[in-house]
């Protein structure tokens, strides 16, 4: 009986084992996942279940009974500690598991301060449903919030703290928030967005160190000032979880590589998610993404090829965030435009803003605006009239060639 082995234990795993089980493999699929509940997704946990809007058990891709049901091993709460490809093994301590095929789906871990104070207690990190468990509890007691880093989960998180009632700053080097990731237009909506609900925002401002008392943080040194805070969450970006991949001697640069089909440098060895370094033949260079539809979309690809059904792996990366009342819709990637057209109305709070490369739709930010984004699916990589993009009394769907409609 074949064994498929999985390491992790988030929305690619869980869709891994799905995968293959609709696929009609039979034998005997293991997952290895070092938290020690079910696969669950990670976006609601910088939004909804900070909040409290969800209670644990929603955070789970499926049910325990789905596992059950489909005789599945789950080890949770156990880590590999090794990848041996020639011997076709993964090791848990001294414990050796064979594997005919094996999907690390790693994903990642936060990038964390080195710096005066960053020992202190009331300093947090956002990643796992643990983090959140620990950063509920400390908000129901703090007062004064400092969110180090101006990236989509810092934000996000500001939108809960200061909807919660707490004093919030956020910490920004780049002149400008989201600065890494979207355009000075879309940093200046929010930047307006969070000012107008009291959040601070410090752009231009790193984090020294912190000071505390009684081993707990009370302010962030920024240079010649200091914020205070009872609790800080730092959000400074992810590291990709590579080091089994690099100790088993698989190729690794920014993430583990793989080619379309999901495959490593090694032919038993698939890799999936935020942990991956991978084509896209759609944008014609390597990605590493962050983003739930690609960890899902490259975890049926890998189960496919690992059964030996032929599969690549194509999508245009599409992201998501939720902030306040606001769904932010993204695809593409705006760095990749000579162009813009602004479709509706900012101040309502309700627009898409296109971005195109010579006169083809290249990436969208729709605010608020589901039909616009869904079209934008559509028109990717398709010469449009900007006049007619930008005018809201035409219907989009109506710059849809009808052979892509």
């Amino acid at each position: 009986m074949s064994t498929m082995v999985i390491i992790g234990g988030g929305q690619a795993a869980g869709q891994a084992i799905a995968s293959l089980r609709q696929e009609g493999f039979e034998g005997r699929i293991l997952m290895i996942g070092e938290e020690p509940v079910l696969p669950y997704g990670r976006p609601p946990l910088s939004k909804q279940y900070l909040a409290g809007a969800i209670p644990p058990e929603k955070l789970s891709v499926r049910p325990e009974k789905f596992y059950e049901d489909r005789n599945v091993e789950l080890r949770l709460g156990e880590t590999v500690t090794g990848i041996d490809p020639t011997q076709q093994t993964v090791s848990i301590g001294s414990e050796a598991i064979g594997y005919d095929k094996l999907l690390i789906a790693t994903g990642s871990t936060p990038r964390r301060l080195n710096i005066e104070g960053s020992d202190l207690a009331g300093i947090h990190y956002l990643r796992t449903q643990g983090d959140v468990d620990a950063i509920r509890q400390d908000m129901n007691d703090a007062k004064n919030l400092c969110i180090v880093g101006g990236g989509y989960i810092g934000l996000e998180v500001a939108s809960v703290a200061v909807t919660a009632g707490l004093n919030v700053d956020v910490l920004e080097m780049e002149n400008r928030i989201l600065q890494r990731v979207t355009t000075p237009f879309m940093s200046d909506f929010y930047h307006t967005l969070h000012t107008g609900r009291g959040v601070n925002i410090h752009t231009s401002t790193g984090c020294a160190g912190f000071r505390g008392s009684a081993g707990r943080v009370t302010h962030v040194l920024c240079g010649d000032k200091e914020i205070e805070a009872d609790m800080v969450i730092v959000g400074i970006g992810i590291i990709p979880n590579t080091q089994l991949a690099d100790e088993a001697g698989l190729d690794v640069d920014n993430g583990i590589i793989v080619d379309e089909q999901c495959r490593t440098s090694d032919p038993n060895i698939y890799a999936a998610g935020d942990c991956t370094n991978h084509p896209n033949p759609i944008l014609g260079r390597r990605l590493r993404l962050e983003s739930v539809p690609n960890a899902m979309d490259q975890a049926r690809t890998a189960a496919a090829n690992m059964l030996g059904i032929e599969k690549s792996y194509a999508a245009v990366p599409w992201f998501w965030s939720d902030q306040y009342d606001l769904k932010l819709q993204m695809l593409g990637f705006s760095g990749d435009a000579d162009a813009s057209v602004l479709r509706g109305d900012p101040d309502a709070r309700q627009f898409a803003q296109f971005y195109l490369s010579a006169g083809k739709v290249v990436a969208v930010d729709a605010v608020n605006s589901p039909k616009e984004f869904m079209v934008a699916k559509q028109l990717f990589g398709l010469g449009v009239d900007a006049e007619a993009l930008s005018d809201t009394t035409v219907d989009l769907k109506s710059l849809v060639p009808e052979r892509v409609a």
